[in-house]
């Protein structure tokens, strides 16, 4: 009888486990099927990650950045006399707060081209003193984030991380070089009249290194 007895206590040890398991797991399942949202896809609810495309943004953000520029540049001479002036008040006046430590002043002005330096030329703009220098970046390499920073419409906070706010000023940069310089034999501009539309970030008043939005040999 003790045998008997003993194992029918051992077949209810297992059956009473494996009763406890099956509640287990059907409360693991009720609260997995409890926890799940479903979300349809390009829906205000859907939060996956995009990865950050350098190039489509660039492509897209260019044109208004182009754009914005051209409608605020000021002649090189007003601004000039403007900054001669008082740099504070002209930057305040015709300038937008760049990332920087000063701000992005657009500019456009016809002159001759200089001596060439690591794809950036000089250039002598009539009615700008020549205490004034004026650079014009052309490339290959298009430094700085003069275009990211020229409209005040685009901050860190639109980005992921630094990486991608900082690859956002390179890709419209290239796009930029696609759209205009590429249009442009800037290796043989020494000694040619050109018009240029551009920004700069002011901090030295006497040396503006322009980036341009519009190139063009007269």
């Amino acid at each position: 009888m003790s045998t008997i007895a003993t194992s029918m206590n051992s077949r209810s040890r297992r059956g009473l486990r494996a009763a406890i398991a099956a509640v287990m797991l059907v409360i693991l399942v009720v609260a997995m099927a409890l926890s799940i949202k479903v979300v349809k896809i390009g829906s205000d609810g859907d939060k996956q990650v995009k990865t950050f495309d350098p190039a489509a943004y660039g492509a897209a953000q260019y044109p208004k950045t182009q754009a914005a520029v051209e409608s605020r540049a000021v002649s090189a001479d007003t601004l000039a006399a403007a900054i001669a002036k008082d740099q504070d008040a002209a930057g305040k006046q015709y300038g937008v707060a760049g990332g920087g430590v000063g701000p992005e002043m657009s500019v456009k002005f016809t002159g001759i081209a200089g001596k060439e330096d690591s794809g950036v030329y000089t250039v002598k703009v009539l009615d700008v003193p020549d205490s004034v220098t004026i650079r014009v970046q052309t490339g290959p390499a298009i430094n700085g984030t003069d275009l990211r920073d020229a409209t005040g419409t685009i901050s860190f906070e639109q980005f992921t991380n630094q990486i991608d706010y900082q690859n956002a000023g390179y890709a419209i940069n290239a796009a930029m070089k696609k759209a205009v310089l590429s249009k442009v034999d800037t290796g043989k501009l020494t000694g040619k009249t050109i018009s240029v539309v551009g920004v700069f970030q002011l901090v030295n008043p006497n040396g503006w290194l322009v980036t341009p939005v519009k190139l063009e040999v007269k």
